[in-house]
């Protein structure tokens, strides 16, 4: 449905989400609202594209509390080698289903870790991460501010909050046509291919309720 609805750009967007957010090895990242793994697949096909040592294989389903023991534990260890680490939290549990679905159609999965959860009430320890990410997933926030303390209080210091989120179009002639395409083909194809004309009604409602770029990039 993503692929119908963007013709495809939404891979090109998510792509582009990870060369700026350029991680390296060792690296953690707490991908938030990220259930069918798509950013967090592209970060571990990236680590493993840099000059690093092997990961050590992990368990992936394991509770919050058992990942920050495993990782605490080699933190301990003299070893400068430390794996590359990627916790995928999401409120929909079927959707958690489906990105472990995926997962297991894969062979780089080392490092990575699901677990279910509010992002406004994460089930995660105090700065424990290097990168919080969440990718469209931001505007079906109930509470946003409290979901960005949530994500301030599990970056480390120095670390590094990115969202990749839907905004409004500045040029008036593509608005208009981003809007026919938006409110008369998005819901259309929501009925022929997921059978499901509300929640794509929805989505694009949503998106012109979401503040613009200037709004959301403006300290309160």
């Amino acid at each position: 449905m993503n692929d119908a609805m963007s013709l495809g750009i939404h891979r090109w967007w998510k792509d582009s989400f990870m060369r700026l957010m350029n991680a390296t090895p060792g690296i953690r990242l707490l991908d938030v609202a990220g259930g069918t793994g798509d950013i967090a697949f592209r970060f571990l096909d990236y680590i493993s594209s840099k000059p690093h040592r092997a990961f050590q294989k992990e368990e992936q389903d394991l509770s919050w509390e058992e990942i920050s023991q495993m990782y605490e534990q080699r933190e301990g260890e003299q070893s400068i080698d430390k794996g590359s680490m990627v916790v995928v939290c999401d409120i929909n549990k079927e959707m958690l289903h489906i990105g472990q679905a995926r997962a297991r159609e894969r062979t780089n999965t080392n490092g990575l870790s699901w677990i279910l959860g509010n992002a406004e009430e994460l089930p995660v320890a105090d700065n424990k991460f290097d990168i919080y990410s969440i990718a469209f997933g931001i505007r079906n926030v109930t509470d946003i501010p409290r979901a960005l303390d949530e994500a301030y209080r599990v970056l480390r210091p120095g670390g590094r909050f990115m969202c990749l989120e839907f905004s409004h179009v500045t040029n008036p002639v593509v608005e208009r046509l981003y809007d026919i395409y938006s409110f008369q083909i998005i819901p259309v194809l929501g009925e022929v291919i997921a059978e499901d004309w509300k929640s794509y009604q929805y989505l694009v409602e949503s998106i012109r309720l979401f503040p613009d770029q200037s709004a959301k990039s403006r300290p309160n």
